[in-house]
């Protein structure tokens, strides 16, 4: 079983990500279940707007479409701004778009039978509505979402130290963060057992 965490930071290699840092959590947990873990910084990439799969030219997020398509969860982390997902965010879920007229060999959906989380970070409140925009959307695509498949962490109202600068509240995400793994990996194994065949009409 394969996992692929889709970093929406907006800071482009090698600068630290403070989601990145809690959504490691998520991955040791699903590593210690036998799952394959891969990692794209989208900051990183040439990935313009758009609703489509391949831009043709520079576009590189066709590779991270099959990268998509490898994998049986998806994580997505993202940081808090303005108490929104942020704009790299955004533009992930704009270019999976396309996936919802994609069909596997068998007629579904290419993203079912696919699981996803959401992993947030922030110094400031919105962490649930951010979970709230980018599960909606996955689920849209066709992503099945299991129950707790989150965790995020926030300083509290107001500026503040940033999630690498200081202990408050570790504990709790780092052990909802393990539970999202469990749940992830779960679901994607009763998925991988008996899945949602094609609909017939």
């Amino acid at each position: 079983m394969k996992a692929l965490f889709i970093s929406c930071t907006l800071k482009p290699s090698p600068e630290p990500s403070n989601t990145e840092a809690l959504a490691a959590v998520v991955a040791e947990a699903l590593q210690a279940r036998g799952v394959t873990v891969d990692h794209v910084r989208l900051a990183d990439l040439d990935v313009p707007p758009g609703v489509v799969t391949d831009l043709g030219g520079h576009d590189q997020w066709p590779d991270v479409h099959e990268r998509l398509l490898d994998a049986e969860i998806l994580v997505v982390v993202s940081p808090t701004w303005l108490g929104r997902p942020s704009s790299v965010a955004q533009r992930m879920l704009e270019r999976m778009d396309a996936m919802l007229s994609e069909t596997s060999p068998d007629g579904t959906p290419v993203a079912y039978n696919r699981v996803a989380g959401v992993v947030v970070t922030g110094n400031e409140d919105g962490a649930h509505h951010v979970i709230s925009e980018i599960s909606g959307a996955l689920a849209d695509i066709g992503y099945t979402i299991p129950g707790q498949a989150w965790t995020y962490w926030n300083q509290g109202p107001g500026p503040g130290d940033e999630y690498p600068q200081t202990d408050h509240g570790h504990e709790w995400s780092h052990s909802t963060g393990r539970l999202m793994a469990h749940n992830l990996h779960a679901v994607a194994t009763a998925l991988a057992a008996t899945p949602v065949p094609a609909h017939q009409e």
